[in-house]
């Protein structure tokens, strides 16, 4: 059993993740972001043990192709006793991205695995995605004891803002009509940018020290030093997180534990 609870005097996390052999549960109030890297030749082997290294309760991937989620989510039950229900919210069939027969190549976007039944899917692509179709998708599930709206996004590329306001003002509607959700991804833009502001408004990071204003504060998450991934959360609150530098993706892994019972 993983116990939930600080793991040093000052309540951050220590320098040391859990193992990453035999897990056999999650840690309840425990929720993940992670961009895979795609493509990528990392083995779905190696991706499922950075999740086991910390055991989340939810885990929102992006850049997933679904028969690679299907064998981490195999991986995580067989190899580390952590059972797992998965949601895809593909927005590409894609044969360069997942492989696959031609007639029949993989799908491509975001997936959510939780330790809980997830209900109310819904998938959206985004208008334009820019130079990619992107989108976003939200669950219900369980995070501790409660029900959560949880939502997972992959933004447009870096360079492309003018997309990615457009992306932003439709995901912010979605996440306003809920008092309790928990948005995770890779937005793709740095705190400070114009198009968080609408996010920004609604929810904040799970880095409190974290904020549009000072954006200088922000632990980086990806190999080319910005922060990309937010944890953000609407009528929750943080307790701490942890940024996690893994040689299996150009982004880091980032979870946190979060108190449900804030509202």
């Amino acid at each position: 059993m993983v116990l939930l609870g600080p793991s040093t005097p000052n309540g951050f996390f220590s320098s040391e993740a859990l193992s990453a052999g035999p897990v056999k549960d999650v840690v309840p109030n425990r929720v993940m972001t992670w961009n895979l890297c795609n493509p990528c030749d990392e083995g779905n082997a190696d991706r499922a043990s950075e999740i086991a290294r910390f055991a989340p309760q939810v885990v929102g991937l992006q850049e997933a192709c679904e028969r690679d989620v299907a064998q981490i989510r195999d991986h995580l039950e067989n190899t580390h006793g952590l059972v797992y229900h998965v949601e895809y919210g593909a927005v590409l069939q894609n044969w360069g991205r997942c492989g696959g027969a031609p007639w029949n190549p993989g799908g491509y976007g975001q997936a959510i695995l939780s330790a809980a039944p997830m209900t109310d899917r819904v998938n959206e692509e985004y208008p334009d995605g820019g130079s990619e179709d992107r989108g976003y998708m939200a669950v219900t599930t369980l995070v501790g004891d409660r029900p959560v709206r949880v939502f997972n996004t992959h933004l447009a590329e870096r360079r492309q803002e003018e997309f990615r306001i457009e992306q932003t003002g439709v995901l912010a509607a979605e996440i306003a009509r809920h008092d309790r959700a928990i948005v995770l991804g890779d937005f793709n833009a740095v705190p400070n940018t114009p198009e968080l502001a609408r996010i920004w408004k609604l929810a904040e990071d799970t880095d409190p020290l974290c904020r549009p204003t000072d954006s200088g504060a922000c632990t980086p998450t990806t190999d080319w030093r910005s922060k990309f991934d937010y944890i953000f959360l609407r009528g929750i609150a943080p307790l701490r997180h942890r940024v996690w530098d893994t040689p299996y993706s150009d982004h880091d892994v980032l979870h946190s534990d979060v108190d449900v019972t804030y509202l």
